[in-house]
């Protein structure tokens, strides 16, 4: 399968899916799927990592399967596991028929495709047809994680002891996200191409707003990105991502607001800035009224 045909291609059918692309990602999204190599992206969280790999997915056509890391994933969770209730189930209905099985029999008849519970990881690869895997967050794993990805990300294939080892027939298009919370390895980021996607500049942030929601005014699609941009330099705990900009958006069209002032900007300021820290910091650091 062809994912895309040039980075201009790129651009225009992940721009119809409703993700602009910069000239930058459109590229390396583009020789992603060219060279069938998995893409890495990188950056503050809310800049669109996740919205890529989904936008790719609608782009295509293909399926999007996605493993979500957290701290505490193991093998199990993301390749695949024994479903042992059923095993047991099994060796117990072949005992009271009285089979006289030896453990050899057992063992060949309990380890078979039918007792086997596939997790992200193994779904993508097993897949014929075509299939975007998303391993989201990939930094807030272990970094015992990492290796186990390297097979995966090596040659497209899990070794599975009972079964010997699974290849895929059709490679995947891979995304891996991280918010830098910590360095991955070099291991796993050769195997990758590597793309930072930082907050996008004014003009693109109202390119964004204006696609994501219909009948935005210019004049305060312009005042909410400029916001926006100002609570960014601030040092808040959770800085506005683009999706906290488009639900602000959202939220000035309900309440028919037309005038993004400072009474506006503290009404609504629970759409946009979600710890009550940040509201004081930015209440107070971009001078903003309360009413009385």
């Amino acid at each position: 399968m062809t994912w895309f045909d040039s980075p201009t291609d790129t651009a225009q059918r992940l721009g119809a899916a409703g993700y602009l692309a910069d000239a930058a990602t459109a590229t390396t999204t583009y020789l992603a799927g060219a060279l069938e190599k998995p893409l890495l992206l990188e950056g503050p969280a809310g800049v669109g990592k996740t919205e890529l790999a989904k936008a790719v997915s609608r782009a295509t056509g293909a399926e999007l399967v996605r493993l979500q890391c957290y701290e505490g994933l193991d093998e199990a969770r993301a390749l695949y596991e024994w479903n042992y209730k059923k095993q047991l189930l099994r060796i117990q209905a072949a005992n009271a028929a009285g089979g006289g099985q030896d453990w050899n029999a057992t063992h060949d008849d309990i380890f078979t495709e039918e007792f086997l519970l596939t997790r992200p990881l193994l779904t993508a690869i097993r897949r014929e047809q075509p299939t975007v895997l998303l391993i989201d967050e990939v930094d807030k794993t272990d970094i015992e994680v990492e290796g186990l990805l390297l097979e995966v990300l090596s040659d497209f294939q899990v070794t599975i002891p009972e079964l010997g080892t699974v290849a895929a027939t059709r490679r995947p298009y891979v995304v891996l996200t991280s918010n830098a919370s910590r360095e991955l390895s070099e291991a796993v980021k050769r195997r990758c191409l590597y793309l930072h996607i930082d907050y996008p500049d004014a003009a693109r942030e109202r390119q964004i707003l204006q696609q994501q929601v219909p009948g935005l005014d210019d004049r305060i699609a312009g005042q909410l990105v400029d916001t926006v941009a100002r609570m960014r330099e601030l040092d808040l705990k959770k800085a506005p991502s683009i999706a906290e900009s488009v639900d602000w958006a959202r939220t000035l069209i309900a309440l028919e607001i037309r005038d993004l002032d400072d009474q506006a900007v503290v009404r609504t300021l629970g759409a946009v800035l979600k710890h009550q820290s940040d509201h004081e910091r930015a209440i107070k650091e971009l001078k903003l009224h309360r009413t009385r």
